[in-house]
């Protein structure tokens, strides 16, 4: 099916907008009124560039207020509606979106608007037009689709159909039914847009905050399947009214909606992606670091038990593990997206797969972006040919691999490090990586997380929290056996001068068998563990009451503590290990499977704490 693209979902001048749902590989546009307002193109010049990057003109919107109004306004609003067709006829556009009335002079009687969208319909067919009908989800009378069918149906003219809105419908209804019983010559349009569930306005929900199919809550695939079941076959538009997007690079966001659009018609049954397994674990996490940082990193690592077991066998980068924790620490010169920031980064995430091709190909048909860089991946020779690479929104390398230790895996790559061996700290209590969470960039939270999806993980709900600078976003993306966690955290709003004293903060989180054994067992070899105020304990105290004894233990060593109807979570964190990499040490109890969310204010803060501490000190 056709992919069409409506220019409101993005920022920039009428030019940009085309040019990017070009490159994206749209088939056509809707073209929003205020953009041909804006343009200096004539509508001609606007269909002839249409024509140049080959994009038909799917639709031309919105008329408002037009139907159900007193006798005196309709022959204005029909001049002005003939005035609209003179545009689309330049623009070389056949149908016009009507939206249903908003206006206060507009009466409820539902007779009065078929008969006046009849007689615009029998203008817009001499021209050889076509109206679509599209019910406002705070319509002044007409705000349901199935009462605009019922206004559609009565008029009974061929010019005059239906346009169908996903975020009307499911704002309003979270599981339309009818829909499928519509005869599909009156099916004129479809729109297409998500939405998290939120508790507010109709209209401003639907101005500010909708989303690219899979990034919400929306039953979409189920809406798209009763609609192609009553035989629609016209485009699939996405129209997304969204701040953020309206203020991102157009290209980037073209081509995250593309991405949302063909997993969408995965998910409905109508496209044939190629499917891949489910990665079933962490291969290992790469961090670059600067050479200030390294020692500390490199100290951190051996005081929670890791070995330092491999040195590459032609870059400086190490390899350092316990248990099936799998580290690589390399120089920011060494190590991948060295050119992503100056400090400290997670800067490669691997993930083990039975088929790293097949992955790669699937990530690839949902417009995955190659990796653009193979340093420090740890593959060299045969091995270098055997994993997918991949580059994530926030630039950091997603590697596909067989699991550890089957022939052609990446360790080949490796050689046993000088002096390898166990240490005092080396007691085996952490066991392998539990969770990475990555801090990503303001406007691009949402197209992360369709990336981590294309890789076949789930995305749980997004979650908010209030912390020190600011509301935080979260979105976790994990595999049905939860062996594979990407936390993603974000802010609501771009964050202006002031912000945290921890920019972008990245972790790594290591699963334990005993939280407070492994605590112990860092301090005393020198690990800097992150100090949690008493304010914190007393509060536990309060809301869940849990035993003395307990709760001086967790007070004992900085162990947090969570709860949910599944089981529990004990985890406790090192300092800043530079700009802006930390650990975490997890124990979940029972079938607890959040990402201890709850208690991320309490760790801001805490970090800031250091953080500003630290700059005393120095000072």
């Amino acid at each position: 099916m056709r992919r069409s693209i409506a220019t409101v979902c993005l920022s920039g001048t009428l030019a940009d907008k085309l040019d990017a749902a070009a490159a994206a590989g749209f088939d056509g546009v809707e073209i929003f009124e205020n953009d041909l307002i804006a343009s200096a193109w004539s509508p001609a010049e606007i269909r002839a560039r249409c024509a140049d990057l080959g994009l038909a003109i799917d639709l031309y919107q919105p008329f408002r207020d037009f139907e159900g109004v007193p006798q005196d306004l309709l022959a204005a609003n029909l001049r002005r509606a003939e005035r609209k067709f003179d545009v689309m006829q330049e623009l070389g556009a056949r149908t016009l979106l009507v939206c249903s009335s908003v206006a206060a002079q507009a009466v409820d009687d539902d007779a009065l608007a078929a008969e006046q969208l009849r007689v615009l319909a029998e203008r817009a067919e001499r021209r050889g037009l076509r109206i679509a009908y599209e019910a406002l989800a705070w319509g002044r009378h007409v705000s349901t689709w199935g009462h605009s069918w019922e206004i559609v149906r009565r008029a009974d003219h061929p010019a005059l159909g239906l346009c169908l809105d996903s975020f009307h419908i499911l704002s309003r209804e979270s599981r339309p039914s009818g829909i499928d019983l519509v005869p599909a010559e009156k099916l004129f349009f479809l729109q297409l847009a998500d939405a998290h569930r939120l508790d507010m306005g109709v209209l401003s929900w639907s101005r500010h905050h909708r989303l690219f199919p899979g990034q919400g809550s929306f039953d979409l695939p189920g809406l798209l399947g009763q609609i192609l079941a009553a035989g629609y076959r016209g485009p699939l538009s996405l129209e997304v009214f969204n701040d953020v997007f309206r203020q991102a690079d157009p290209r980037q966001t073209a081509v995250a909606a593309m991405r949302s659009l063909l997993a969408l018609q995965e998910s409905a049954g109508q496209l044939d992606v190629p499917s891949a397994p489910v990665p079933s674990g962490f291969g290992y996490v790469e961090l670059s670091v600067t050479e200030a940082s390294r020692a500390t990193v490199a100290g951190t690592l051996a005081a929670l038990g890791f070995v330092r077991s491999g040195e590459h066998r032609s870059r400086p980068v190490e390899l350092w593990q316990q248990g099936e924790a799998r580290v690589l620490l390399a120089g920011r010169s060494q190590g991948r997206g060295a050119e992503r920031c100056d400090g400290d980064t997670i800067s490669a995430l691997a993930f083990e797969s039975a088929d790293p091709q097949r992955s790669l190909r699937r990530a690839a048909a949902l417009l995955a972006a190659p990796a653009v860089s193979e340093g420090g991946c740890g593959e060299t020779g045969e091995a270098a040919g055997k994993a997918a690479a991949l580059t994530a929104p926030d630039r950091t390398a997603i590697l596909i691999h067989r699991p550890f230790g089957e022939p052609g895996c990446w360790s080949r790559a490796f050689k046993q490090a000088e002096g390898a061996g166990p240490t005092a700290a080396s007691d085996g209590r952490l066991t392998g990586i539990d969770q990475v969470t990555l801090t990503q960039p303001f406007d691009r939270f949402e197209e992360a997380a369709l990336v981590y999806r294309a890789l076949g993980l789930s995305l749980s709900e997004e979650a908010e929290y209030p912390a020190p600078f600011g509301l935080i976003r979260s979105r976790t993306a994990t595999d049905p056996a939860q062996r594979v966690r990407v936390t993603l955290i974000g802010t609501l709003e771009r964050r202006g001068e002031w912000s945290p004293g921890v920019p972008e903060p990245q972790h790594v989180t290591f699963t334990a068998s005993d939280v407070f054994a492994a605590a112990r067992a860092a301090r005393d070899h020198g690990a800097p563990l992150l100090p949690i105020p008493h304010n914190y304990y007393a509060d536990l105290d309060a809301r869940l009451g849990l035993e003395p004894e307990l709760l001086d233990r967790l007070q004992e060593f900085d162990v947090l503590y969570d709860r949910d109807e599944g089981g529990e979570v004990y985890h406790f964190f090192t300092g800043l290990l530079g700009s802006r990499i930390f650990f975490e040490v997890v124990q979940r109890v029972g079938a607890y499977r959040g990402a201890g969310v709850a208690d991320t204010p309490v760790r801001m803060a805490a970090h800031r704490r250091l953080r500003q501490q630290h700059s005393l000190l120095r000072g």
